[in-house]
């Protein structure tokens, strides 16, 4: 299984990012997705989670501002982030599980400016 996150870049607080996670094989094989982030001096923490049937959380300090969804036509799973904080920068990791064990992509790096 390999997950290739990209869509990382510079944004000014207020501002939003699109990131994307290109995953091999069908998505219908991805039990439970999500976004991680470890933002500076922090240990690596859940952003959102995504699961078959369409389920989705989210972390308290992005619930409202933060949408994660999975593009079937594209084998993608996306990040939507609105009204970006600069405590929103990070490396953001891409994570799926297929029968139930957990792989992780390359990070892509999210900086927002205050």
């Amino acid at each position: 299984v390999q997950l290739q996150a990209f869509g990382g870049g510079f944004v000014q607080a207020g501002g939003s990012l699109r990131l994307a996670c290109a995953v091999t094989g069908d998505l219908f094989s991805h039990e439970v997705m999500g976004w991680y982030r470890q933002r500076p001096g922090k240990d690596r923490e859940l952003v959102a989670i995504s699961t078959l049937g369409d389920f989705a959380n989210y972390a308290a300090s992005v619930k409202g501002r933060f949408t994660i969804s999975r593009n079937n036509a594209k084998n993608t799973l996306e990040l939507q982030m609105n009204r970006l904080e600069p405590e929103d920068t990070a490396v953001y990791y891409c994570m799926s599980t297929v029968e139930g064990k957990p792989y992780f992509g390359q990070g892509t790096l999210v900086t927002v400016s205050s």
